[in-house]
């Protein structure tokens, strides 16, 4: 935007150097179509300010969420360390509230079948990832014979009908008039009913998740809108490393014949040469163990044999560093290099990584435990449990543990705290990913003989 007034005000004698870094960097962003949608975007705050913005942001990032092999690590890692082997979830009363064993039983029992029907486990890893990718979610719930049941709203169907405008109305998000951060309905659109077909969607049926933004804003960004000039310039910079190592790998050697002749120089510009209405060939493909053999007067060049490939690692390192540094996660969560990290050091209990997923963890167990409320509520309503018993308890949510600790001292601190009456043994069996009902029923029918 200010490259023009700038250029006019330097000196004649840079200007051709310009030019020519100009021109270069537009060579170098130019054959990759797919990367031309992000950079084109205001990198100003707010980072969107159109619903097509958004939706180029969104798909850049589902690119390189199927494309780009170190943003796919990033999301494969940061969904194990978030969900692991799944988050696990008690009821207990609220204090000052008393309620019967078999109504809290029941409790459990209405948690463990939303878990089932939903099939939450492979659920949450679902949502990790398209928090990551797309920078939100949106889970639509439904009653379906009684039970809670959600279903994903892709993101790009939530959208302002065309000709909406004002304050009430923004990417597809109905407001209150006087408070932006409280939505009442959520209009979505509807290709199934027609082209035009939208459907507002009262707020209540929809759960709304965002990461990577201020809470004012309506919509969520993807993780990696910051560093996609740092993955694409990777991507080119592999591609670049690996067709030279190609190149010096596949030829063997050169004949070169000398003295030449008129007719001989002529006759090899007609071989090789393109042919009428053909493109000029500047590309030959070499097989491997190629022998290449030059006709008399052709002089070879291979301006690739005197490049070490192997220079251009650190530059990728230092790429990956920063994507890294993005992600709060160690550079070998990305690089599969662990020679300049201690593996243990990088997940002790204070490091940024930890820190990092025990947050993420936390955010899920709260957007988690209120849907499970919901489902509370719906068997409220059928009458399998009694009313208002919701309000009366407080769901736990247990995810499994990231840093590395020393089991033993662990296992001696819990004792501790079990002697001391701090904790409970089904929060310390949670912790350890231990369902505490199943493995005392696997205790009593040991201790009588029972257990084969």
């Amino acid at each position: 935007m200010m490259m023009a007034p700038m250029r006019s005000k330097w000196p004649c004698g840079c200007c051709g150097r310009h030019d020519m870094t100009e021109t270069l960097l537009e060579m170098l962003g130019r054959d990759e179509p797919e990367w031309s949608d992000w950079s084109a975007i205001s990198t100003m705050w707010p980072p969107y300010s159109t619903q097509d913005e958004l939706d180029r942001i969104r798909r850049a990032s589902r690119w390189l969420a199927i494309r780009h092999p170190f943003a796919i690590a990033a999301l494969e890692v940061r969904a194990s360390y978030v969900v692991g082997t799944g988050h696990r979830y008690t009821v207990r009363p609220k204090d000052g509230q008393e309620i019967e064993p078999n109504v809290l039983t029941a409790m459990q029992a209405e948690i463990t079948e939303f878990t089932e029907r939903n099939q939450w486990f492979h659920r949450q890893r679902d949502n990790q990832m398209r928090m990551d990718r797309d920078g939100e979610l949106f889970l639509r719930m439904f009653d379906v014979d009684g039970y809670l049941v959600v279903r994903y709203i892709e993101p790009e169907l939530v959208a302002s009908p065309v000709g909406a405008t004002g304050p009430g109305n923004l990417f597809g998000l109905v407001l209150d008039p006087q408070d932006a951060e409280t939505v009442r309905a959520y209009t979505v659109r509807r290709p199934d009913r027609g082209p035009s077909s939208y459907e507002e969607v009262p707020a209540d049926q929809v759960q709304h998740r965002r990461s990577t933004i201020d809470t004012a804003l309506p919509r969520g960004i993807p993780i990696f809108w910051a560093v996609e000039p740092n993955l694409r310039r990777v991507w080119k910079l592999l591609r670049n490393m690996t067709t030279v190592a190609s190149i010096q790998a596949a030829v063997a050697f050169v004949r070169q014949h000398e003295r030449t002749s008129g007719s001989a120089i002529q006759q090899y510009v007609s071989r090789t040469g393109a042919k009428p209405g053909e493109r000029p060939k500047d590309v030959e493909t070499i097989p491997p163990g190629a022998i290449i053999d030059l006709e008399p007067g052709v002089k070879a060049e291979f301006p690739s044999s005197s490049i070490n490939v192997g220079n251009f690692t650190a530059a990728v390192q230092a790429e990956l560093r920063a994507v890294a540094a993005r992600l709060s996660m160690p550079e070998y969560m990305l690089s599969g290099d662990a020679s300049n990290a201690n593996y243990a050091s990088t997940l002790v209990a204070e490091a940024p990584a930890i820190r990092t997923f025990e947050r993420l963890q936390a955010e899920m167990l709260w957007y988690d435990t209120q849907l499970l409320s919901r489902a509370l509520r719906l068997a409220e309503l059928h009458g399998r449990l009694p009313a208002g018993v919701h309000e009366q308890v407080v769901i736990d949510g247990e995810a499994p543990t990231v840093a590395i600790r020393d089991r033993l001292k662990e296992v001696q601190a819990d004792q501790l705290l079990l002697t001391m009456q701090v904790v409970s043994p089904q929060t310390i069996a949670a912790r350890y990913g231990y369902d505490y009902a199943q493995e005392r029923k696997l205790i009593d029918q040991a201790e009588t003989g029972q257990l084969e």
